[in-house]
């Protein structure tokens, strides 16, 4: 009897391995498909250059977060921008097929967002940016304040910081590069153990429990569209190295909007504070809740609040 239990317990255990494994090769297929589809790569003196770009209106550069590329942009743009903008969305330094050379900094990304908006022609643009998108769209403004209308920070990373709670974070980003290499690894927690991800993605319990269906299918969507990670890797483990703008961001003059809640756990919110008070003239809108996930919790304010802001510092 012990035997015939073990042996269908053995056939359901395979059964399920070669479902869970369709299921794996299925997404997968398509998460490489999807981020293959359209995007242009240009090449430049900074590597190659992967982006998208629609709408029709005035410019707008957006820039994803860690673990993103070209498609975080084009959520971004879906969930807080809209097509009354001609947006420009380019996958950063080692994510999907933008490439970079060794000793790259954030300087170099900079660059190379001038170089890819000379290249299509677009002389000034509005900055929106996400999470580790920050220290290269701030140096941006620093580096090349001719090119910038506006800026927009959404839960930013800005300046480096030795608190405690920084520790904490950093210890998160390193988890979160580590799960990056692995395809398989990162399919499976999302699949199995979605509510941790979110919290090592920088949401506490209150948060996530109080997110709504419209809430959470962003939230699902910007978890599913990192996949494949293992093509984002280098770009988890380029921003994980590269030195922070810190103090050269009291250089920015474009008028600056900065979106941050001071219960996120990934970016911590003296990044925001820091910002407000080093750039001149910022404007700091605080949430107490939101963690890492803001712009999901938020996404009608902020879209409302920035976009207003990005038309009314539009410029010829």
């Amino acid at each position: 009897m012990f035997r015939g239990t073990l042996g269908w317990f053995a056939l359901a255990l395979i059964a399920v391995l070669v479902s869970a494994s369709a299921a794996y090769i299925s997404d997968m297929n398509r998460a490489y498909e999807r981020v293959r589809a359209k995007s242009t790569v240009i090449p430049s003196p900074y590597g190659n250059i992967e982006y998208t770009e629609g709408g029709s209106g005035p410019p707008v550069l957006v820039i994803h977060g860690s673990g993103g590329g070209y498609d975080q942009g084009e959520l971004m743009v879906r969930a807080v921008l809209g097509e009354r903008f001609h947006w420009i969305a380019p996958s950063r330094f080692g994510y999907l097929r933008s490439t970079f050379r060794d000793g790259a900094t954030f300087d170099d990304q900079a660059h190379a967002y001038a170089y890819l908006l000379d290249r299509l022609g677009v002389k000034k643009v509005a900055i929106v940016t996400l999470s580790h998108g920050g220290p290269s769209a701030l140096l941006l403004a620093v580096l090349h304040p001719e090119r910038v209308s506006s800026l927009t920070l959404i839960s930013a990373g800005v300046a480096s910081s030795t608190e405690q709670n920084q520790a904490q974070a950093n210890q998160k980003g390193d988890m979160l590069m580590t799960i990056f290499k692995h395809d398989p690894l990162y399919w499976a927690i999302t699949k199995l153990f979605k509510r941790q991800l979110m919290e090592l993605m920088g949401a506490n319990d209150a948060v996530i429990a109080g997110l709504t269906p419209a809430q959470r299918e962003l939230v699902d969507q910007i978890i599913d569209f990192m996949n494949p990670v293992s093509s984002r890797s280098a770009g988890a483990a380029f921003d994980n190295t590269a030195v922070m703008p810190n103090e050269r961001i009291s250089a920015i003059r474009a008028p600056t909007l900065i979106f941050h809640a001071t219960d996120d756990t990934l970016q911590l919110y003296h990044n925001a504070s820091f910002a407000a008070s080093t750039i001149p003239g910022a404007r700091l809108v605080r949430f107490e809740t939101g963690g890492h996930l803001v712009i999901s919790v938020e996404q009608t304010t902020i879209c409302t609040i920035m976009q207003k802001h990005i038309v009314g510092n539009m410029s010829e």
